[in-house]
């Protein structure tokens, strides 16, 4: 008898150790976004080298295009300064926001997303969430190539609200344009084949752009090719806000841009990602 009761008295007493203690309550699709957005701030506090590109590579293009190629380009490297600077800043925030698409790439490889999968979580908040952590990022490697351009001569004729707009749209455009990485990420599967397929595609977003070189000296073609690439809208919205001279159907085109990568390639990951977590 003694024997019997004895088992039943200790799961009854572990039962109700357990149901004494209060659950935390489950995660909503707010609260895992900002937590996974953590995540990725914690990511940079604690290999913080892997800022490096987002404000070694903008001091250095900043540096290199408008000695090297300014007077040639524009007359004086001051002329040319006052064009290329808004071009480079979205260059900067261009090539940095496909850390986002290497850091997911790098989470699917490595199991960490298979993990996370398991959780009763609102599963694309693992992605909303790591993108929206970049986006420190993406704040600083627009405000240090304006900050060079300053100490070079650059002078702002939209002030500081044309400034602040000006890093507010280029916050938006680099979580829209995440997105693109984001895609290749799901779909190649090791780190150096998203490197190897994505290169090529960031230097063709950036130089077949108006980034650093007016369109009205290229060749009708090429003409038309700058004119279509998106990016070409983003730098000119970009560049009429910093100097206070942006007009409606600029910025308009600016958001267009923004709102198609959001669109198709948002989408096409979101299909991908679901199709993985089958």
């Amino acid at each position: 008898m003694t024997t019997s009761t004895a088992p039943a008295t200790e799961g009854a007493a572990r039962r109700g150790a357990l149901s004494a203690r209060t659950r935390p309550p489950k995660a909503g699709p707010l609260s895992a976004a900002l937590t996974f957005a953590w995540r990725s701030m914690l990511k940079l506090k604690h290999v913080p080298d892997q800022m490096s590109d987002a404000v070694v590579l903008p001091v250095m293009f900043t540096l290199m295009f408008t000695f090297l190629f300014g007077g040639a380009i524009s007359g004086t490297t001051h002329d040319y300064l006052q064009f290329f600077l808004p071009g480079v800043m979205v260059l900067a925030v261009t090539l940095s926001s496909v850390f986002s698409g290497i850091s997911l790439n790098l989470d699917l490889s490595k199991g960490s997303f298979d993990r996370f999968r398991t959780l009763p979580i609102w599963r694309p908040s693992m992605l909303i969430g790591a993108a929206l952590g970049d986006t420190f990022r993406y704040f600083v490697a627009s405000l240090v190539p304006f900050l060079v351009g300053l100490l070079l001569g650059f002078r702002p004729g939209g002030g500081v609200v044309g400034l602040l707009l000006a890093l507010l749209f280029l916050q938006l455009f680099a979580f829209c344009l995440s997105w693109l990485w984001t895609m290749f990420a799901l779909l190649l599967s090791t780190p150096t084949g998203f490197q190897g397929l994505t290169m090529p595609i960031q230097f063709v977003l950036v130089f077949a752009s108006n980034v650093m070189v007016p369109p009205q000296t290229m060749p009708g073609w090429l003409d038309a090719v700058v004119s279509a690439n998106p990016i070409s809208h983003v730098a000119t919205a970009v560049r009429g806000l910093l100097h206070g001279t942006v007009t409606a159907g600029q910025l308009g085109a600016g958001f267009l841009a923004c709102a198609a990568f959001l669109v198709v390639f948002g989408t096409v990951t979101s299909v991908l990602f679901s199709k993985r977590q089958r």
